[in-house]
């Protein structure tokens, strides 16, 4: 069984963690705005509208929208950007040999509001702690 991770796949996952940092921070952005407009949608009947008959950005009934329904939008963006950020979580997982436990956490961070924002902070961290170990001579 190799040690994970192995020294030739330190400059991979220099740069998986770089990717994941900024996916993260996108992702958690997209999710924030995902439930300001649940909230709008499922709380006061509205979708966000833009470029409508009433203004740039208007809040309207879903079904009076002749425009563009950005409200749709956040949720189609947030959709890709989570697969994105799942798979920078598992690059990062699969060459650092964490347990699958901790794939799940992380990948808990694009549906769960601001804990991507956490993740952000405590992966890289996490992963330079780890890194620092292999790079010490035995």
């Amino acid at each position: 069984m190799p040690l994970l991770p192995r020294s030739a796949d330190v400059p991979r996952i220099r740069t998986t963690l770089s990717l994941y940092k900024v996916s993260a921070i996108v992702t958690g952005s997209f999710l924030l705005l995902l439930c300001v407009m649940m909230v709008l949608r499922y709380g006061f009947g509205v979708d966000i509208e833009l470029g409508g008959p009433f203004g740039f950005l208007t809040l309207t009934p879903k079904e009076s929208i002749t425009a563009v329904n950005l409200s749709t939008i956040i949720l189609i963006v947030h959709g890709w950007l989570y697969v994105f950020y799942l798979g920078c979580d598992f690059v990062l997982w699969r060459l650092m040999g964490w347990s699958f436990g901790r794939f799940l956490l992380i990948a808990l961070g694009g549906v769960v509001p601001l804990l991507s924002f956490f993740y952000e902070r405590t992966v890289p961290t996490r992963v330079n702690a780890q890194l620092a170990t292999l790079e010490v001579p035995a």
